[in-house]
C-alpha cells in the first residue's frame, strides 16, 4: 500500500478554525509533522495541532520558514526536511503536515510534497484546506472582501512594494500577505491610491496577543511579519451597486 502525505490546513491560529475534516485528517494519521525554526520556539501550527492529537503523535522538522536572502541555505534546510518525512513515511503509512492557513496558499508544504514526489516513489499526496488569514481578518473586522463582479487581488509584499501598488491601483479588492517589515512603504502606497480609508490590518489573529486596526492608524513602525492588510475598494453604488 502506497504511503501518503497530508498537507493539513490548521487556519490562522484560532484551534476553532480548524475544520472537521482538517481535525479528522490530523487524529487519522499515524504522525504530525508541524514545520519549526531553527530557533526551536513553538510556532502556529504546532500550538494549534496540540489541542487535537497528543503531544507524543507530533513530530518537529525544522524549516528555513524566513529564509529569503540566502538560497543554498534554505535548499539545505527543505532538503534536510525532505529527508526527515520521506524517512517517517518509509516507517509509516501516513504522514500529516499541518500548515497554518491553506496548503495551496503560499504554504511551506508545497516545496515539501514536490521534494517528497522525488524521494518516496508512489507516494501519494493530498491536501485538506483550511480556513486562510484573509478571511479571519474579514470576519473579525467586518471588511467584506468581495462584492458583484470585483475582483480580489491576493499579493505577499515580500514580493516588493512595486507590486502592491501595482495592485492597489486596479480594480477590486487587494489583500496583502506579510507586510509588517514594510509597514511604513504598505502605508505611504495606501495614500496614494486613496485606499486609505477602508484598509484593516490585522496579526496574532485567534491569539491573546491579537491585533486588528484601521490601516489610517500605520505610523511606519515595523509589525509582526505575518501581519495581513484589506484594502477595499470605494463602493458608492449601495446595495448591490457591484451586481
Amino acid at each position: 500500500m502506497s504511503s501518503r502525505l497530508v498537507g493539513v490546513g490548521v487556519g490562522p491560529g484560532d484551534p476553532e478554525l480548524v475544520t472537521v475534516k482538517g481535525v479528522n485528517a490530523l487524529r487519522s494519521a499515524d504522525v504530525v509533522v508541524v514545520p519549526v525554526m531553527d530557533s526551536g520556539e513553538r510556532g502556529r501550527a504546532e500550538a494549534t495541532v496540540l489541542h487535537y492529537v497528543p503531544e507524543d503523535k507530533v513530530v518537529r522538522v525544522v524549516f528555513a520558514l524566513n529564509e529569503r536572502t540566502d538560497r543554498a541555505r534554505r535548499e539545505a534546510a527543505w532538503d534536510a526536511a525532505g529527508a526527515r518525512v520521506a524517512e517517517l513515511l518509509g516507517r509509516r503509512r501516513s504522514v500529516a503536515f499541518a500548515t497554518i492557513g491553506d496548503p495551496n496558499v503560499y504554504s511551506t508544504f508545497t516545496y515539501l510534497a514536490q521534494t517528497i514526489t522525488e524521494l518516496v516513489p508512489g507516494v501519494v499526496v493530498e491536501t485538506v484546506p483550511g480556513i486562510t488569514a484573509m478571511q479571519d481578518l474579514a470576519a473579525r473586522s467586518g471588511a467584506v472582501l468581495t462584492e458583484g463582479t470585483e475582483p480580489l487581488t491576493l499579493v505577499p509584499v515580500t514580493a516588493g512594494s512595486a507590486v502592491l501598488k501595482e495592485a492597489l491601483a486596479g480594480p477590486g479588492t487587494v489583500v496583502a500577505y506579510k507586510f509588517g517589515r514594510q509597514a511604513a512603504e504598505v502605508a505611504e502606497a495606501l495614500r496614494e491610491t486613496g485606499r486609505l480609508g477602508e484598509a484593516v490590518w490585522g496579526s496574532a489573529l485567534g491569539l491573546p496577543e491579537e491585533s486588528v486596526r484601521p490601516a489610517a492608524e500605520l505610523d511606519g513602525t515595523p509589525l509582526p511579519y505575518l501581519s495581513t492588510l484589506i484594502a477595499p475598494p470605494r463602493r458608492d453604488g449601495g446595495r448591490g451597486g457591484k451586481l
